[in-house]
């Protein structure tokens, strides 16, 4: 317990008094956000605004972890380390992507394959090595089979779990990318999901089937092989994006850019993967889902009849083209996520509920 409120509070910290100093960095090297023609006609004054501001987080999460387990003295275990693994490289796929945009002027910054080509890399990595390095228990940080608040079903094989896996962190990923549209929208809801994250990662501690003796129901217990050590990380990323909200809400002073969105969808795919909640994670998540779904129908319906159905997509923008304001628009956009989360939590307890 004390490794989650040590990491927590170190993340919160290290980004709310960091990311003014990063701010000045970019400024001063006119790293800039660059805004697309097609764009909402008031996201014109954004122009300018200095990006790449997931570097604080993604710092401050890594450090937040390292710190809480040298203060406490606790080993640091694989399932949170691959998962921070997971985190960093994506965010330097999304940093060269950003970085291209703004030096070289390249307002779709990677070209397609090799952004896609960097992604399926780190991903890939991931996935292999999730399947690696057994506990005594036999447990290794992700499992061959589909899980919604626990495994169920039988074992798809490594392969297909890679592809699964990738399918994940892809949707994932690019999900919270298209919601970083407005200011504070992707990181307020990213805390939310996070603090979700960290209470699972916890309950799972405590339910855990290592501890299967002392529990009143051992048929109820998690196999999951860090549940502790995921929770320690979910916290450091819920700080950590707790303390970057403060400079990056409306008007933002900051844009996580690429390289925070990319990050940020990957640590909630590896937090799903290794606590055995993927499809859960839809539910969690769902904001991210709703916004990705937007794009999906509106270039499909586009293609099939011409017509779209929504005045811009992702959904934000077509709120926004309708005449609600930034805010108002992240601040509905944050109570569904909040709902989503709600409702995703009472899931996981009642199906652990069902088992006893």
């Amino acid at each position: 317990m004390r490794q989650i409120l040590f990491a927590g509070a170190i993340g919160l910290f290290l980004t709310l008094v960091g990311t003014p100093l990063l701010i000045k960095l970019l400024a001063r090297k006119g790293y800039g956000q660059f805004i697309r023609d097609d764009g909402p006609r008031t996201h014109g004054s954004k122009k300018g605004t200095p990006t790449m501001g997931g570097i604080a987080f993604i710092l401050a999460t890594i450090i937040a972890y390292i710190a809480a387990k040298l203060i406490t003295g606790e080993e640091m275990r694989f399932s949170g380390v691959l998962v921070l693994f997971l985190m960093a490289g994506m965010g330097l796929v999304g940093f060269l992507d950003d970085y291209i945009k703004i030096v070289k002027q390249r307002s779709l910054g990677l070209r397609a394959k090799a952004k896609m080509a960097g992604q399926l890399i780190v991903g890939t990595a991931f996935a292999v090595l999730s399947l690696q390095f057994a506990d005594k228990q036999g447990n290794t940080p992700a499992s061959d089979r589909l899980s919604f608040v626990a495994d169920f079903g039988w074992s798809i094989g490594p392969v297909l779990f890679v592809v699964w896996a990738l399918f994940m962190i892809l949707a994932m990923s690019n999900g919270v990318n298209l919601t970083d549209g407005l200011d504070g929208l992707a990181t307020g809801a990213s805390v939310m999901v996070f603090g979700a994250y960290t209470f699972i990662g916890l309950w799972q501690f405590q339910e855990s089937c290592v501890n299967a003796d002392t529990l009143t129901n051992p048929n109820a217990c998690f196999q999951v092989r860090d549940p502790l050590d995921l929770a320690v990380v979910a916290s450091a990323l819920m700080g950590a994006c707790f303390g970057f909200l403060w400079w990056n809400t409306s008007p933002a002073k900051i844009f996580m850019g690429d390289t925070g969105s990319l990050a940020l969808g990957g640590a909630l795919a590896g937090l799903a993967i290794c606590s055995r909640t993927e499809f859960l994670m839809a539910i969690l998540g769902g904001l991210f889902v709703m916004i990705t779904m937007s794009v999906v129908i509106q270039v499909g319906s586009f293609k099939m009849t011409g017509k779209r159905v929504f005045r811009m997509a992702p959904l934000q923008h077509h709120f926004e083209l309708k005449g609600w304001s930034e805010v108002l628009v992240v601040v509905r956009f944050w109570i569904i996520q909040g709902m989503c989360v709600i409702v995703g939590l009472g899931l996981f307890y009642a199906g652990w509920a069902a088992d006893k």
